[in-house]
């Protein structure tokens, strides 16, 4: 799918079309949120086949992007800005995805900077809000679906969204090379031991969290 974005906006890259795969299914008739959504490129993916989908994204020009794009397509989308879930406070969806900000990201360093990549220092500054308030956000059995880099502990995110009530899945790791993004940050990287300097990889991996229809209350 193509999709046309602002100066700045996040790019489809191969974490976007990881997620993609995962959620073709799992979309079908359901309502649909999509956070950090960028050009909305799964937001639109979503809409072909769910009930509702709603897009959320804090820039001003991705949040432009998806309308152009929602346009483009002729799909209905409910575009929202803000962050994260504040956007949809006291709603619920069926399946939320999420394809946030994961590069551990030192305080200074050389190459571009962009809300879109850059997540602290470990690389959890969103990883550990989104595995901390989405169980609020999901309907008894509905599902997360969310991508990120290995550099940035997809264990730890796991086990994040499980002590929040999720059942969680590693539904897809895949191995990739190094992107500029990265690239420029390979010593910090290295420093914080996630990353070998002897053949540096990188790894995605999706994750499936699902909120058991007794989990809910707990979850508020």
């Amino acid at each position: 799918m193509r999709v046309r974005r602002l100066p700045g906006v996040y790019p489809p890259s191969d974490d976007s079309y990881a997620l993609l795969g995962a959620l073709r299914e799992r979309a079908r008739g359901a309502e649909v949120l999509e956070v950090c959504a960028g050009t909305g490129l799964l937001a639109l993916a979503a809409a072909r086949t769910a009930a509702s989908v709603t897009a959320v994204d804090r820039d001003r020009r991705a949040v432009a992007s998806i309308r152009i794009n929602a346009a483009l397509s002729g799909r209905r989308i409910t575009v929202r800005r803000g962050d994260l879930f504040a956007p949809v406070a006291g709603a619920s969806f069926d399946l939320i995805i999420a394809n946030p900000p994961y590069m551990p990201t030192p305080a200074v360093r050389p190459g571009p900077r962009s809300v879109a990549w850059d997540a602290g220092w470990d690389g959890r500054a969103v990883l550990d809000r989104i595995s901390a308030g989405v169980a609020r956000h999901l309907r008894p059995g509905g599902c997360l679906l969310l991508v990120q880099s290995a550099f940035a502990d997809a264990d730890r995110t796991a086990t994040a969204l499980t002590e929040s009530g999720l059942d969680v899945t590693a539904v897809l790791e895949r191995p990739v090379p190094l992107g500029p993004v990265s690239d420029h940050r390979i010593d910090h990287l290295v420093d914080l031991g996630v990353c070998d300097p002897t053949a540096p990889i990188d790894r995605l991996v999706v994750l499936e969290g699902r909120l058991a229809a007794s989990e809910r209350e707990r979850a508020r």
